[in-house]
């Protein structure tokens, strides 16, 4: 008689065990505690944290860069995980592998890289700061490297759903006399539709929290070309640690309502398309 309670994997309970023990030391327990430190603050000293003058400037270039660079993240990343898809190319395995340089790159050196080139002297910025192009210590500087970034975050979820999409489907549409356009519209965009927005998401989040590249190209001007992790760093310097635990909580909120957004937009799409 088979035992109907039998699990296909064995070992759950150490599995769940090790993963609830994980996710609560490096996670919820850090979380926790910055809220927690964060609320020491009455309402009034928490409100004049996060919402000076100086903080409004900052949330506002903070937000804004981030999701310029996850919007164009989009379409990059799906021009970068079609191409790698379906062409053949030589060298395809070493570009490939380029894509996920961000990753293993410490973010510090690409700042160091990126303001190397756009500065007045540097490779490209003797051509661009001529024109009026700005590519280093303004806030274009900042987009550029949070686009360098969070790029593999587009890619790497949108390759799995290209490799998996049929292309008999494509062939079809074709034969009903479909155009690459209305293809591309009608059959491929729905199927790449939430690997597209988690892709997004993940890029915005990660734009939020971004210090080490940015810190190297912004110049870090107050009111001008400051972000948010700046003012929690500057805020550690003068030994207000709780001032800096609010400023981390804003952020984290955004982040966490970003991955709630995600959720419910993949959770639709996937009802929708049933």
């Amino acid at each position: 008689m088979v035992d109907v309670n039998r699990r296909v994997l064995p070992g759950f309970g150490l599995s769940l065990g090790y993963t609830l023990v994980y996710l609560t030391v490096l996670v919820l327990i850090p979380l926790t505690a910055c809220f927690l430190k964060a609320a020491s603050l009455s309402v009034d000293q928490f409100w004049t944290a996060v919402w000076t003058p100086r903080a409004r400037a900052a949330y506002g270039l903070t937000f804004g860069a981030s999701f310029a660079a996850a919007f164009i993240n989009v379409f990059l990343g799906v021009l970068v995980a079609w191409v790698l898809v379906r062409y053949e190319f030589p060298f395809k395995r070493v570009f490939d592998a380029l894509v996920d340089l961000p990753f293993a790159l410490p973010t510090a050196v690409a700042g160091l890289v990126y303001s190397s080139l756009y500065v007045k002297a540097g490779w490209l910025g003797r051509f661009l700061v001529p024109l009026g192009i700005e590519g280093a210590y303004s806030r274009l500087a900042i987009v550029l490297v949070l686009t360098f970034i969070g790029l593999p975050f587009v890619v790497r979820t949108v390759q799995p759903i290209l490799d998996d999409l049929d292309a008999e489907i494509e062939e079809a549409a074709a034969c009903l006399g479909a155009s690459r356009r209305q293809t591309f519209t009608r059959v491929i965009a729905p199927s790449l539709f939430p690997a597209v927005v988690t892709g997004f998401a993940l890029a915005f989040a990660r734009g939020l929290g971004e210090y080490g590249s940015v810190v190297f190209v912004s110049g870090n001007m107050p009111f001008k070309t400051e972000i948010a992790p700046v003012l929690i760093v500057a805020a550690l310097e003068e030994f207000k640690y709780r001032e800096a635990a609010a400023i981390a909580v804003v952020l984290l909120v955004a982040s966490l309502a970003m991955l709630v957004l995600i959720n419910f937009l993949e959770r639709w799409s996937r009802r929708n398309g049933n």
